[in-house]
């Protein structure tokens, strides 16, 4: 899997919306960044919004709900969260919003939209709020909890890989590096 473009509004302490296009060739010639900046800059928000565009939900605060949303930016009225991704299976790009009754700061929150549509077409494949995560998970083989451990190692994750053991942490890099062909190759070859 590989995050191509990150969208968001009003999350957390980032106000407003927000782009970043991971497919810049700045991003792609350099091969590897970093998020810095001090506390409260908005770093884990930015993987909060992959992981809220992707599962509807965040590690630190687990499943936004319409009875309570701690991830919206405060006195704003709406926020969302959209990734385009690409994995074996295609280019996807997948829209979670939510927003206060007229979109007022002090309205009651209304149920949040999630979706995944193909990302050229922009025909949905899934807009069925409890149904995209499973379709999710049969685009990139992860699902939130596997995702949130092996690829977005969220402050405090990365202890939690490395405590794993030598089959759990085989399993998540094979998926990780798309080698798990050549385990399929060598157990055939043995076979």
């Amino acid at each position: 899997m590989k995050i191509l473009e990150l969208r968001f509004k009003n999350l957390n302490s980032l106000y407003g919306e927000w782009l970043i296009n991971f497919s810049d060739p700045e991003y792609i010639s350099n091969g590897i960044f970093a998020l810095t900046g001090p506390t409260g800059a908005g770093k884990s928000t930015i993987l909060d919004a992959i992981c809220l565009a992707l599962y509807g939900a965040t590690p630190r605060l687990g499943k936004i709900t319409k009875s309570g949303n701690e991830i919206m930016s405060r006195q704003t009225g709406e926020c969302y969260a959209e990734v385009t991704f690409e994995s074996q299976a295609g280019q996807f790009r997948c829209h979670w919003s939510q927003h206060r009754a007229r979109r007022k700061s002090d309205g009651n929150l209304t149920d949040a939209r999630h979706e995944i549509s193909d990302a050229h077409t922009g025909k949905p494949i899934e807009t069925k709020k409890s149904l995209v995560s499973g379709v999710i998970e049969e685009k990139t083989g992860m699902d939130f909890e596997r995702f949130t451990r092996s690829i977005l190692l969220a402050q405090g994750g990365f202890d939690t890989f490395l405590k794993a053991n030598a089959e759990k942490k085989s399993k998540i890099l094979e998926q990780i590096t798309g080698t798990e062909i050549y385990t399929e190759i060598s157990r055939r070859v043995h076979e």
